[in-house]
């Protein structure tokens, strides 16, 4: 095994199936573990995942850490939180990615509290280059990229002091690579080393709530801006959008004025998408 230090994922599962936010962060992973000649990892927890894991390799992954657990099966904040602080300690990333869902934005803050190490939430890209802090050179730098104030501008975060360096990543954001299904992945299995008063929840059902619309996965989109954002203007929206069998997307101002919920919001605020049409209707911008 190599002593570089590698870029590792966190990898999430939702009722026995790998989150695909995850397997778009393995490509982002690849590209950065291949501009610092280093591997691609993962953290893994859960129960009876294992069969699952094989399709990791698939997308760049070329070494999982599995915890294996049943009181696992089910996310809790406290126990996940430490399974992946003592994976981060025993084999020394020096990138960590999350997904920024819920799973990944209450994992994450905990795991770099726990580190004491810098965090960036919510990046559109991500790169390796360099940053200079008075006379000192960092080389081979993360460069956290990810909107501010509101989307109105456009930051770039480093922290070349921390190891390893954390950041969550937007669904969507990062382009899903081609699998290919000859790539195989190491699967090492770890013992869980949580007692059980830190499981200070208990999950006695679980709901599945469908979303009122999938933008992620529409290749037609039809979006309202607040220029047409009365009931009138909406319904010919979604009417278009059922005409050309694609989805009602909208602008953030609807959603912050309660017209449409979020799952319709598109932008760097809202859902990534990649359509093949997109038609903008009253959106300033």
């Amino acid at each position: 095994m190599s002593n570089k230090k590698n870029v590792m994922v966190f990898i999430e599962s939702r009722a026995g199936k790998i989150a695909e936010v995850s397997l778009e962060l393995l490509g982002a992973a690849r590209d950065l573990a291949g501009k610092l000649g280093v591997q691609v990892e993962a953290v893994a927890i859960g129960h009876d995942l294992k069969n699952e894991l094989t399709v990791l390799g698939h997308y760049g992954c070329q070494r999982v850490y599995y915890i294996n657990d049943e009181r696992l099966a089910f996310f809790s904040s406290v126990p996940y939180a430490k399974t992946v602080v003592n994976t981060i300690k025993a084999h020394n990333p020096g990138i960590v990615l999350f997904g920024a869902t819920t799973m990944g934005r209450d994992v994450a803050p905990r795991v770099a509290s726990a580190l004491k190490c810098g965090l960036t939430a919510d990046c559109t890209d991500l790169k390796i280059g360099e940053h200079q802090i008075k006379d000192k050179t960092y080389k081979n730098t993360l460069l956290q990229i990810r909107p501010a104030f509101g989307g109105n501008i456009i930051a770039t975060i480093v922290s070349p002091e921390s190891v390893p360096s954390m950041a969550t990543v937007r669904e969507g954001v990062m382009k899903m690579i081609t699998p290919n299904p000859d790539a195989a992945v190491e699967i090492i299995n770890e013992a869980c080393t949580i007692a059980d008063n830190d499981f200070l929840t208990e999950v006695l059902e679980v709901i599945n709530e469908e979303k009122a619309v999938n933008l992620k996965a529409a290749q037609i989109i039809v979006s309202a801006g607040m220029g047409a954002s009365d009931p009138e203007a909406i319904e010919l929206a979604r009417t278009l959008a059922a005409a050309l069998c694609g989805e009602l997307g909208c602008s953030r101002p609807v959603v912050d004025s309660g017209i449409l919920d979020k799952d319709h919001q598109v932008g760097q605020t809202g859902i990534t998408v990649r359509p093949n049409l997109y038609i903008a209707c009253g959106i300033s911008g």
